[in-house]
């Protein structure tokens, strides 16, 4: 463990060049920069606040809010999963000339994610100001679903990461498991329309647990159920294992399929 901990510490600047290289790459030659990671959630959400409201006429009180915070959690694990999936393949020429820990790339994409996320939850803080809703207490627990969702997210990344450089055809078939899990989760729908049928199925999505866990502590001033953070602990951990195993396992064959 003590050789892990010093490799890590040894390859920490590499990372931050990765993180930088990432974040300068993801928003070369925007006017705006990272601002775009701010104002993107906030259009999204006047958007589909306006027609969903009206379309549907769900029942929510402080929708946009609901909207904004099912947009964060769920944009980000997107975000996230799908960057991380080239993460091995992308650097194919720098681990073919020298030797890095390679999760290091990986970690370098969870890690810009974060960065983006934060800034997201700025505009959430600046959406709650702005409409005059009452901030609880409990805000200050919001780090908690977060770092769940930080880890599940690295979990998965480091599965698709170590696959994909075998399997590309991952890469193209991800959008569409994607955009499935969306309508698994609920961003944009109260849980209360769901048949029970598919409510039980929208639950069994480790993402709903944690969007769930963030909008009661954001949003609705309730402290996470200890069922809520026993399962998400649970499906965090599974994940992180499982994504370090099969990362593992695969990681010295990669300079032979990249």
């Amino acid at each position: 463990m003590n050789q892990y901990i010093q490799n890590f510490v040894k390859f920490q600047p590499l990372l931050k060049e990765l993180v930088g290289r990432d974040i300068k790459i993801k928003y070369r030659r925007s006017v705006l920069g990272v601002l775009w990671t701010l104002l993107n959630p906030l259009f999204m959400m006047i958007v589909l606040s306006v027609v969903f409201s009206n379309l549907f006429k769900f029942d929510i009180e402080n929708f946009p809010l609901y909207l904004l915070s099912g947009q964060i959690i769920f944009n980000f694990f997107n975000d996230t999963t799908t960057t991380s999936m080239g993460a091995i393949i992308g650097n194919a020429s720098l681990i073919k000339k020298i030797y890095v820990p390679k999760y290091l790339f990986v970690l370098s994409r969870v890690v810009s994610s974060v960065i983006n996320l934060m800034a997201s939850f700025t505009a959430l803080m600046l959406v709650m100001l702005a409409m005059r809703v009452e901030m609880h207490w409990t805000v200050i627990l919001s780090p908690i679903p977060i770092l769940f969702l930080v880890a599940f997210s690295l979990g998965i990344g480091l599965i698709l990461a170590a696959i994909t450089v075998k399997f590309r055809d991952i890469m193209h078939l991800y959008s569409v498991f994607t955009t499935a899990l969306m309508y698994l989760t609920p961003v944009i729908y109260p849980m209360s329309i769901l048949p029970r049928w598919l409510s039980i199925v929208v639950r069994a999505n480790p993402i709903t647990n944690i969007l769930i866990m963030f909008r009661d502590v954001m949003l609705y001033g309730r402290l996470p159920s200890v069922e809520g953070i026993i399962i998400a602990l649970v499906e965090t951990t599974l994940a992180l294992c499982v994504g370090l195993y099969v990362f593992y396992k695969n990681q010295d064959q990669f300079i032979l399929n990249i």
